[in-house]
């Protein structure tokens, strides 16, 4: 399970991809966003990511009760429409900061959320899409960017195993087969007992996807702990300081933390390694220190064997402890000195 957007290869057998979320991290100043883009790049990422929508293509202009945010969100007390409008980065900066980003070694892609998004990043030539958590169900528009056949990273945040299936289903049937799929909490933040990292591997044998985690959690935790659990793709909230306080920004990581992140990420993988029951050289040497058998007393010739007098310690340059049963009772063929490694053919059988 493996596919490739632009330079990197994503998937098994291949390190984790890296992606750092914008969103709405660049409170609505291009500068602040070149800037949060230099970060990303510092601090590791593989990719940033975009949101392509303006407030007409995601919602509705109108404050009756359904448009209204109510259901415990950091964002109660909003008007959809206006969250997004504060929100939505201007389509005219994308394709200047996808150079940026790309001159400076990232990868660009976005989530779109209508089919005219889905247009514009086609003429931005971005090398894959993500289909947010709240569009897993949007299936026309899933089918519309299937269709591109380019990679589609998707998130599950408020999917049923049912809706993870017709998404990708609907993928397969437009002729791509680029898929990942993303665990994912949607709450903001998410707490950990809603996290439940052991999706991840049941994710993968059940869909046969490339697998990964969309992380609101604060902290790098879960985000470490998720690639020894499987996932070969990490996305997170990249925000230059929180203090700015925009709308991602309570779980939003700052550069310093998500470089933290990186780096863990790097090490958990190159502790994971592979299946393997071979010694390495270090590991060899230190079998010095293991346990054999020694005479722990002087014994004289035709002296009986006994636990008082054979016993096994550190270190390794006697008998193996697994003869130990077969020698107590033995008599010495030769005088033993304290302290010597023994030796099979120290016994007279």
């Amino acid at each position: 399970m493996e596919f490739k957007i632009e330079n990197k290869m994503i998937g098994d057998g291949h390190p984790a991809f890296i992606i750092a979320e914008l969103s709405a991290n660049h409170m609505n100043d291009y500068d602040i966003a070149v800037k949060t883009i230099e970060a990303m790049a510092k601090s590791g990422a593989d990719a940033v990511k975009f949101q392509t929508y303006t407030p007409d293509t995601i919602t509705l202009d109108c404050d009756n009760e359904y448009f209204q945010i109510k259901q415990g969100t950091i964002w109660d007390g909003q008007v959809l429409y206006n969250l997004y409008e504060d929100a939505f980065m201007p389509w005219d900066w994308q394709p200047k900061l996808k150079k940026v980003a790309e001159d400076l070694g990232l990868i660009v892609f976005s989530s779109p959320f209508d089919e005219t998004s889905v247009d514009f990043l086609e003429d931005m030539n971005v090398g894959a899409y993500k289909i947010a958590s709240f569009e897993i169900t949007d299936i026309p528009l899933i089918e519309y960017v299937a269709g591109k056949n380019k990679p589609v990273i998707i998130s599950t945040g408020i999917a049923s195993k049912e809706d993870i299936d017709l998404a990708i289903k609907t993928c397969k049937d437009a002729g791509n087969d680029k898929i990942a799929v993303l665990k994912c909490t949607s709450a903001y933040p998410a707490p950990l007992e809603e996290i439940n990292l052991k999706t991840i591997p049941d994710l993968k044998e059940n869909f046969k996807t490339v697998v990964g985690l969309s992380d609101h959690t604060l902290g790098s935790d879960v985000a470490v702990a998720s690639v020894a659990m499987g996932a070969k793709i990490i996305e997170k909230h990249f925000i230059l300081d929180r203090t700015m306080e925009g709308p991602d920004s309570d779980f939003s990581m700052e550069p310093d933390e998500f470089k933290q992140m990186v780096d863990s990420i790097r090490n958990v993988e190159k502790a994971l390694g592979k299946v393997s029951y071979e010694l390495s050289d270090k590991m060899n040497a230190n079998r010095v220190f293991s346990r054999s058998l020694f005479a722990v007393k002087d014994i004289k010739k035709g002296e009986i064997i006994t636990k008082d007098n054979v016993k096994s310690i550190r270190p390794g340059f006697g008998l193996h402890p697994k003869y130990l049963a077969e020698i107590i009772g033995c008599k010495a063929a030769e005088d033993i000195d304290r302290g010597t490694p023994f030796k099979l053919e120290f016994v007279n059988k």
